[in-house]
């Protein structure tokens, strides 16, 4: 799953207009106009024919784009943070070789969203996917834990559509 498609996916699952995408972009401290949003969710025309789990987008987002989003949408849902001055650097966590891409953005839907484990893994069953504690609980842990596990994209997907189906009903 490419940036693109998360933010999509997540846009769809929690229902957010162009408006309130402009707007978490800007918490998160990235100045997008509304045609932007809409290019980075539009697939480009020719990548229709190529597989549906990595399509091509007319604006391609990298991962400090959506990490920025993603922080955009913690402020969004629960404010920002105290002692946090207004010009103060986001600490961008997300590496450049998409490893760990979808750890962060379990965490950070977890945070602003305010879930506990046992609502995670209630989404993730109504999705499909059955995951143990210790599983989940791996998967948040901190990279260079002994725990540490790498989430796949396969769970990013399912817990995404799991948001959607709690979410939009």
């Amino acid at each position: 799953m490419n940036n693109n498609d998360i933010l999509a996916r997540l846009r769809y699952a929690l229902d957010i207009k162009d408006a309130g995408m402009t707007e978490i972009f800007e918490l998160g401290g990235v100045e997008v106009t509304r045609q932007e949003v809409r290019d980075m969710l539009a697939k480009a025309k020719d990548s229709q024919e190529l597989d549906a789990q990595e399509s091509e987008y007319v604006k391609e987002i990298d991962n400090k784009t959506l990490e920025s989003f993603l922080n955009g949408f913690v402020i969004l849902k629960r404010g920002k943070q105290e002692g946090q001055s207004e010009n103060a650097p986001n600490q961008f966590l997300m590496s450049d070789n998409h490893r760990n891409k979808n750890n962060i953005l379990l965490k950070k839907l977890k945070i602003a969203l305010s879930l506990t484990g046992e609502d995670m893994m209630e989404i993730l069953h109504e999705a499909g996917v059955d995951l143990s504690k210790n599983e989940l609980s791996a998967v948040l842990r901190k990279e260079g834990h002994r725990n540490y596990k790498e989430c796949g994209d396969r769970y990013a997907r399912n817990f995404l559509k799991g948001l959607g189906l709690r979410y939009r009903e």
